[in-house]
Parts: C-alpha cells; sequence; structure tokens
C-alpha cells in the first residue's frame, strides 16, 4: 500500500517527476536531459531500468528537454498526445509516441496514469493523477486557474506535486514587463503561492499526507515565502516540501496510511533564492 516519489527538477530550467511501486515506474515529463535524469536518479538509490515510460504534459521546453535522448537510449513509450506532439517538433519514432486521452487510464505494470485537461498557454496540457498499490499521487503544474478537473481529482490524493509559481507581490513589484506579468497571473498562466494554498483548502482530502510545492519561479519566489505560507496556516495537516529547480528532492515513501511518516532517502537542502532573469 505505497508509491515512492522524487522530483528531479522543478521549475522554468526543466520538470521531471518519478513515481515508482519498487519494480515499475513513469515519470511525468522529461525537462531535464537523460544524463542529469541518470545521475540524479542514482544518486537517490533509483534507477532507469524500471522506468517503463514518460508521460508529457505539454510541449513547453522545460518539460521535453530530455524526451528524445530518454526514448533513443531507454527505448520506452512516450505518451503524448497528437496535438501537442506536433506542436512539440519531438523526433521520436511513431512506435514509441503513444496517444493518451482524457479520463482514459493507462496501465503501466502495477501503476494506472489518469490524464485530465487543465488550463493552460499550451496546445493541449494535461495534468496527471498517478496511482498504485491504493495510493494516489498528483502532478498538478503549470496551471492558471483551478478548473473543475484539476479540483476534483485534486481531492483523491495522498500526495501532490502542487505549483505554487509566484508571489504576488513579487511579481507586481518586479522587473517583469506588464504582458509577461500577465501572462503568468493569468487565467491561463501558473498559480500564484496564495491560489495553491486556496485549492489546498478548499478541496484537499483527509488522507493527503505530503504536498511537493512545484515549479517555483526563480525571480518571482522563494522556497521560504512559498513554504511559509503553507506551514503557517493553521488549517494546513500535510508535510510540506519544496521542490527545487537546481537538484532533486529526497525520496517519498507515501503509503495510504495518513500516519505513515515519510522515509526520506536523501537530506534535502534549501536552495537559496536567485535573481537570474526566467521566463516564468
Amino acid at each position: 500500500m505505497s508509491l515512492y516519489i522524487t522530483s528531479l527538477n522543478s521549475g522554468s530550467n526543466g520538470n521531471c517527476y518519478y513515481i515508482g511501486n519498487g519494480h515499475e515506474a513513469v515519470l511525468i515529463d522529461a525537462g531535464i536531459s537523460c544524463r542529469e535524469t541518470e545521475k540524479r536518479m542514482r544518486r537517490l538509490g533509483l534507477s532507469m531500468d524500471i522506468v517503463k515510460a514518460v508521460f508529457i504534459s505539454h510541449e513547453h521546453g522545460d518539460h521535453i528537454r530530455g524526451v528524445e535522448s530518454i526514448a533513443v537510449k531507454y527505448q520506452i513509450p512516450i505518451y503524448i498526445t497528437a496535438t501537442t506532439l506536433r506542436y512539440s517538433k519531438l523526433r521520436i519514432s511513431a512506435a514509441q509516441a503513444i496517444p493518451f486521452s482524457a479520463y482514459e487510464p493507462v496501465s503501466i505494470g502495477g501503476l494506472s496514469v489518469l490524464a485530465f485537461p487543465k488550463l493552460h498557454d499550451a496546445s493541449d496540457p494535461h495534468s496527471f493523477v498517478v496511482t498504485g498499490n491504493g495510493v494516489n499521487i498528483g502532478v498538478f503544474t503549470d496551471i492558471g486557474s483551478p478548473c473543475r478537473h484539476v479540483t476534483e481529482n485534486f481531492k483523491l490524493c495522498h500526495a501532490i506535486f502542487l505549483e505554487a509559481n509566484y508571489d504576488d507581490a513579487m511579481l507586481e513589484q518586479g522587473r517583469y514587463p506588464y504582458h509577461l506579468k500577465k501572462r503568468i497571473s493569468g487565467s491561463h498562466g501558473h498559480l500564484s503561492n496564495m491560489q495553491a494554498l486556496e485549492l489546498y483548502l478548499a478541496h484537499r482530502p483527509a488522507h493527503m499526507s505530503h504536498i511537493l510545492l512545484s515549479h517555483l519561479s526563480k525571480d518571482n519566489n522563494t522556497p521560504q515565502l512559498a513554504y511559509n505560507q503553507f506551514s503557517n496556516h493553521p488549517g494546513n495537516k500535510a508535510e510540506i516540501i519544496i521542490a527545487s529547480r537546481d537538484e532533486e528532492s529526497a525520496v517519498y515513501h507515501i503509503t495510504g496510511n495518513r500516519l505513515t511518516p515519510a522515509i526520506r532517502i536523501k537530506k534535502q537542502k534549501q536552495v537559496a533564492h536567485s535573481l537570474q532573469m526566467s521566463l516564468f
């Protein structure tokens, strides 16, 4: 009754999330190089040998940068909608590019992956819930606003990679041009710290044990601001983890039993905030 999860990287410089049951695993997005993916997994005691599929949420470069090299080296299926494949311009063999549809679960060994639509400025964006051993793990990033698909699936999850892209004040007062600020904060952009907290407080299930705050902006957020937004709220009962844009997180052992603590295989370091310009 458990799954193992980790963020291999999370941010505008690359996104890649690992979910497995100890026998097989999937990657949600592959936004860092194959070599870096392998290196980070090795440091965690994980292996690409049990990764049986990669699922692609949308065509932006920070979600697909490592897809081609992983596909060639490991010859595993890349699940991607036909529209996303067309706009991504990825060069993947027809045999490896497997289309998926919203609300049609895909079985990967003992795992089941359910895709559903979301609001984001991409051609055909989807989020995912990965299920195995009675545990549901959500990957909810790159979301402009929480639509019904997001809120209903949020209620199923025992743990979640949840976008907390920007702090409202930092974005408003920051150096981004007005049109980019509007794009980020718009209904097809990204979730702020406050929007993520509101989503959690309104739709959290009693069994949700871990929240990995993900896709933090380098310019418009800090790990401490995002962490404090959740940890200081009296309504929060889950463990809060910041998914780094510079390194892998610990591996978390998520069980269907809310009282079972996480197993941290690797000590997670706090990542300092940088002011280098990034798109999101």
